[in-house]
Order: C-alpha cells, then structure tokens, then sequence
C-alpha cells in the first residue's frame, strides 16, 4: 500500500499558460485534527524532496513539529515524480512537454486540497526547507487570512539573482549532454546528472564543510570521494525532466509575481498577516541571511533567527542543528 493519497483537479489552469489536464498533488497526512480544527500545520516538500522525507527530517514525538500534538498535511511539489510530473504524466503533458509551473500555481492547489477535501480554513503553521520555505512564504503572501504562523527554513521570498547563477549551471549540465536529446531521451542523460550532482555539491554546504573536513564522519575520506559516495547516488535517482521542472519553479519564485500584487515585492511582503520567524542559515549559499533580513524588515511582526552551521543549506540533515531550528517552530506554534 502507499504511504500517500492523491488530491485530482481537472483542466488546472497555470499561472504562465497551459493547462494540466489532471493535476494530481500527492500528499499525506500525520497526527489527527483536532474537534476545533485548529491543530493543522501545512510542511510543503522542497527541491527533489518527498512527503516522506519531510516526515523524517522534520517531524518527531521529540521535535517540535510533533504527530502526538498536531495534525500534519505533508504536500509534494508538481514535478517531485510523486505530483504530476514529467515523468509520470501522459501525453500531451509527457516528459519534454510538461508546462512550466509556479509556486503560485502549487499553492493554489494545495489550497484546493485543504479547503475542498480536508475542510480546513485556519493553519497554526506552515513551515518548510529549503523550496518548502519558499512555499512557506508563497501561502503566507497569497492566503494572508489563513496563515496564523510561518516559519520559512533556509529559503526566501523572492529568488535571488546568485541564486539563479547557480540554477543556471545546472540546468546547462543536463540540457547540454547529448543523451537528454530535447527531453525525449531513452536513457538517462548520466554524464550530464554527475555534473550535476558535483555543482550541487559544491554549494549545498559550505567552505568549513570541506575545510574541516565534516564529510568524514559520514565515511568518506576526500572531497572525491564525498562527491561519489553522497551527491551522485543523491540526484542519480532523480528523472532528469522532473529535475528541470522543479528547478525551473525554484527559479521563478517570486510571492510579488501575480496579479494580486503586480511586481511590487515589499507590497507583497507586508501584505503577510501571519506571525513569522524566517530561520536561515549562516553558511548557505542559497539563501544567504542578508536575503531573511531584507524581507523581514517589510513583514508586520516578522523576526530572523540564523542558525549557525557548517552544514549550510543542508543543516536540517544534521542532526546537530535541529535544536536550533526546532526553538523557533516551538514558539511559533505555542502562540
């Protein structure tokens, strides 16, 4: 049996053009909703992520994010091979042909998912990693009355322009090798996923990570070896489109990108109702603290509270950082 339900809308009409026939966003719930209805924290997944690992690297009966206390609605991003996605949807949607999709467009449909099937009108909290803190912001932005708390983890509101450098690289490694072939390709494009998976590697931690060696605990004794042994098993279960549709919404994440606020980002920002503490990392190259602290000064009651790690953007996998990102969900959600 599969640990996930799935949410279908037909004919779900997407922000920059095109239809997706039957959108279907996988999803799974944990905890049980209280009488009051008032116990629901939405945990969007992030960049390749699935509700699954949300579940381990977030929730616990020892964090904050608690089954026992609250009730858990664990989303899939389109495009994450569990959502609709290149890789699991038919023509004329299939591989090369699936359209492009914003966080605006994921919203809006788990919004569907939590008014329509859960009869839910009021989150605690929506919190994430990573794209999933880009969500966190997106529901705060574009549902400002039904967000009472948001707790965005080593994400942003807005991509940044190093940010897209970086997306940039990776979309040219994939797109680049000959097996890809437009999207359409019989094989998985391999060479061009190492590639990937190295450029990745060079930014999904820091500079002390690879100074002080904190890969060597894991097994691996060199920076060559750590490449090998994490990274390329990592994105080498990864369908190469279902990479690029992702990467291609990470991109264009932009909660000011809508009719609603029209391009004006700080208009945007404090249109958010919703009591926020933005937790970025000190060492992600991402999303840098210097982004949390621009956005929060345009969010009403809005803090930051930068978690310092070596682990950079990928301090929720440490299991040495999850107090510090832990106290701030706790406040969040106590009220």
């Amino acid at each position: 049996m599969s640990d996930f339900e799935t949410f279908e809308v037909p004919d779900f009409m997407l922000q920059k053009g095109g239809v997706l026939p039957t959108a279907r966003l996988a999803y799974a719930t944990r905890g049980k909703l209280n009488a009051a209805r008032d116990n629901a924290v939405l945990v969007p997944s992030w960049y390749t992520g699935t509700h699954a690992d949300s579940e381990t690297f977030m929730l616990g009966a020892d964090r904050a994010l608690d089954p026992n206390k609250y009730f858990f609605i664990l989303t899939n991003l389109l495009g994450n091979g569990l959502s609709s996605s290149p890789s699991n949807s038919p023509a004329p949607v299939d591989r090369g042909r699936f359209p492009k999709v914003t966080l605006h467009d994921n919203v809006r449909l788990q919004h569907q998912l939590i008014t329509e099937r859960l009869g839910i009108e009021r989150l605690r909290l929506v919190t994430g990693f990573s794209m999933g803190a880009c969500q966190a912001f997106q529901w705060a932005a574009q549902y400002p009355d039904m967000v009472q708390a948001a707790c965005p983890i080593a994400g942003s509101a807005r991509t940044g322009n190093f940010n897209k450098v970086f997306l940039l690289a990776l979309r040219r490694t994939l797109e680049l090798d000959p097996a890809f072939q437009d999207g359409f390709y019989d094989r998985p494009p391999v060479r061009g996923i190492q590639a990937f998976a190295t450029i990745y590697a060079g930014w999904g931690t820091s500079e002390p990570f690879f100074r002080e060696e904190v890969f060597r605990p894991l097994g691996s004794r060199n920076t060559l070896e750590h490449v090998a042994d994490f990274w390329e098993p990592f994105f080498g279960r990864c369908d190469a489109n279902n990479l690029l549709s992702q990467l291609w919404t990470w991109e264009q994440g932009d909660i000011s990108a809508n009719p609603t606020y029209g391009g004006d980002f700080e208009a945007a920002l404090r249109a958010i109702k919703a009591r926020t503490i933005i937790v970025p990392i000190d060492n992600d190259r991402y999303f840098p603290p210097v982004d949390s602290q621009g956005e929060a000064k345009h969010i009403p009651n809005a803090e930051v509270r930068v978690v310092e790690s070596a682990w950079g953007h990928m301090a929720l996998m440490n299991p040495g950082d999850r107090a510090a990102i832990d106290a701030p969900l706790r406040e969040l959600l106590a009220g």
